[in-house]
């Protein structure tokens, strides 16, 4: 086997095993409400996977990421508040940002948590950061987020009680391994360019305001 494939390979186990774990779940969990990561289905994945694998602990993992999910959401909304309106489109694409912007403005607080029941690929974590640019109310978005999440991971841990085998198979199989670390090393260097726009954007509020 060429040595490159055996990297590839050593890689791609790493990765899972990293994040399909009760820490690499929570982690991953907040990094996917962050607006530094973004990788659809992952969380969802991983939720599945594990409660399939540990059926006896399938109520466990919604547990451990309702509240890391939170705090990755609590920290997007952070964000956006930061940045104010004038700094989204360093985030958001313009056209992206337009329809989320008008959705924003248009619904509130409770409404905007509940587009979270949309499956991915629904880009929801804009909607997080654009609600914080414009002040949406915090205690009742979250608090619905809270609930909506509940269910969502909830219903996903159940559902893998049934199903979970099927999608265990598919998401051990090498294929699939191998696009994960790709996506994971593509997310890595768009991490690094989602920083040093929020340092930059930051940084020039602060010029703005002094």
């Amino acid at each position: 086997m060429p040595q490159r494939e055996v990297a590839v390979g050593a890689f791609s186990r790493w990765v899972f095993t990293a994040f399909l774990s009760t820490w690499g779940i929570a982690a991953l969990a907040a990094l996917d409400s962050s607006i530094l990561f973004s990788l659809p289905f992952a969380i969802d994945a991983a939720v599945v996977f594990l409660a399939a694998q540990h059926r006896d602990l399938f109520w466990l993992y919604p547990l451990i990421v309702v509240p890391a999910s939170l705090i990755g959401a609590a920290s997007t909304y952070w964000i956006g508040w930061k940045i104010g309106e004038e700094g989204l489109e360093r985030f958001v694409r313009k056209k992206r940002l337009q329809a989320v912007h008008r959705r924003v403005r248009r619904s509130g607080a409770f409404a905007l948590a509940l587009l979270d029941l949309i499956p991915p690929p629904f880009p929801f974590t804009p909607v997080i950061l654009v609600s914080g640019a414009l002040d949406v109310e915090p205690h009742w978005f979250f608090l619905t987020l809270a609930d909506v999440r509940v269910v969502r991971f909830g219903g996903e841990a159940v559902l893998a009680l049934f199903y979970g085998d099927l999608i265990v198979a598919w998401l051990q199989s090498d294929v699939v391994r191998t696009i994960a670390a790709i996506l994971f090393l593509l997310l890595l260097v768009g991490v690094g360019i989602s920083s040093y726009r929020l340092v930059r954007s930051t940084s020039q509020r602060r010029s703005v305001r002094a």
